[in-house]
């Protein structure tokens, strides 16, 4: 994997968590609107709770990235490990940013 290539997939790693993340929690305000529930009060509370599921789905969705993680390190391919580390580390980071936006908007931490 050359960097061109490393640096989309991280880019659309960051990208997909932040707009499952962002997506799900504006679907689950107006879901919550439908069953007479607060909105503002279950986005935040969907924000963490989609966090982990948005970092999944952007890597993948399967055991792909934890199984090269294995390889490249029993392997003796540092450089692997690292970039899929980085991979993993910017879908967390779209992520948390996208929690960040959601409790920025509905003002609750």
């Amino acid at each position: 994997m050359d960097f061109r290539e490393f640096a989309s997939s991280a880019i659309m790693n960051f990208l997909i968590a932040m707009g499952l993340l962002i997506g799900g929690c504006l679907l689950s305000g107006i879901g919550a609107m439908f069953v007479s529930k607060p909105p503002l009060f279950t986005m935040n509370e969907f924000a963490d709770k989609l966090k982990i599921w948005a970092i999944v789905a952007a890597i993948g969705g399967t055991f792909d990235t934890i199984d090269d993680l294995e390889n490249s390190f029993f392997g003796g391919a540092p450089g692997e490990l690292v970039k899929h580390l980085l991979l993993i580390g910017s879908a967390m980071t779209g992520a948390h940013t996208a929690s960040l936006i959601i409790h920025w908007i509905t003002q609750e931490y």
